[in-house]
């Protein structure tokens, strides 16, 4: 890597407030708030909205969205449709 032009790399807590989960890796991303972690020390903390704890796919409670009967649905509604 070519040094002065990357960014700092270290620690950061990520912290999803909506479903009072948070985690420590390392990230380019820096804030002036800190946290103190589990271990004792100190990370700056970044404050998401979404994240694998509060998201529907993560959590299961995703929809399917049923395609096929859609389709039949309008067909019904609608009518099929002539070609042209």
């Amino acid at each position: 890597m070519k040094p002065g032009i990357h960014p700092s790399y270290g620690p950061v807590v990520f912290r999803d407030k909506a479903a009072d989960f948070a985690f420590l890796t390392r990230s380019t991303m820096t804030s002036d708030r800190t946290v103190t972690w589990e271990d004792g020390n100190t990370y700056p903390v970044v404050d998401v909205e979404i994240s694998s704890a509060s998201h529907p796919f993560y959590t299961g409670t995703a929809r399917v969205m049923d395609t096929a009967g859609r389709v039949e649905r309008f067909e019904r509604r609608y009518g099929r449709g002539e070609a042209r």
